[in-house]
């Protein structure tokens, strides 16, 4: 069975943990990438409200109404895992401790500036630890729809809502796609399976490099 174009996308960023890593997963879209690691790969998974090694999320009836998640998902925890106090938690974010951490987006720019905590005039229940994780990761990800509701681009040559962070995200994936942001600007790396690269261009709100070549496919 062919898998869904939210589920290509989250094994898509799967595929960028690699084992030895210390990874946080973002509120939403994000934590449900561990869902496609591998069982026997030694990641620790790092939650801001203070967790060292999440064993994932936690399968339906099984919840323990007293391990949850930054987002307030219920979670397991791995053999070994850790339990901390936000000083400590927030310690490890800003000594660089995180080698990636995978994050949400209302918008991305081509440059790297990240909008993904507010939209004007809509409630928000704060930004988090989300400037902190955005600027202090070794690796930042962004998972995204590549278009909005509308159908608007969410990735733009400038953003133009409230930034959470500037020029610090290193890889997008989305439902149609996977760029890199570069020195030279935003490039064309993967297409999602029957995507073309007519289709993500007119669906991306900034210019794309494309090297030359096949595009490989996910």
């Amino acid at each position: 069975m062919s898998l869904s174009a939210k589920d290509r996308m989250l094994s898509r960023a799967a595929r960028d943990i690699e084992p030895g890593m210390t990874v946080n997963l973002g509120i939403g879209l994000p934590t449900q990438v561990m869902n496609h690691v591998a069982a026997d790969c030694p990641v620790c998974l790092h939650s801001e409200n203070g967790i060292a090694g999440v064993g994932g999320l936690a399968p339906s009836g099984q919840a323990n109404r007293n391990l949850i998640d930054a987002g307030g998902g219920y979670i397991t925890c791995a053999p070994g895992g850790s339990f901390f106090d936000s000083a400590v938690s927030f310690a490890l974010v800003r000594g660089g401790r995180l080698d990636l951490t995978l994050l949400g987006a209302f918008e991305v720019a081509a440059n790297g500036d990240l909008a993904n905590w507010i939209i004007p005039g809509k409630f928000a229940a704060g930004v988090g630890g989300a400037i902190e994780l955005a600027q202090k990761a070794k690796r930042v990800g962004v998972l995204t729809t590549h278009t909005d509701k509308h159908g608007n681009p969410k990735i733009l040559e400038r953003c133009t809502l409230p930034l959470t962070a500037v020029g610090c995200v290193h890889r997008i994936y989305t439902d149609m796609a996977v760029c890199d942001v570069m020195a030279d600007g935003l490039h064309l790396i993967e297409l999602a399976e029957g995507v073309t690269q007519a289709q993500v261009r007119e669906a991306t709100g900034a210019p794309l490099i494309v090297a030359d070549g096949p595009i490989p496919t996910f």
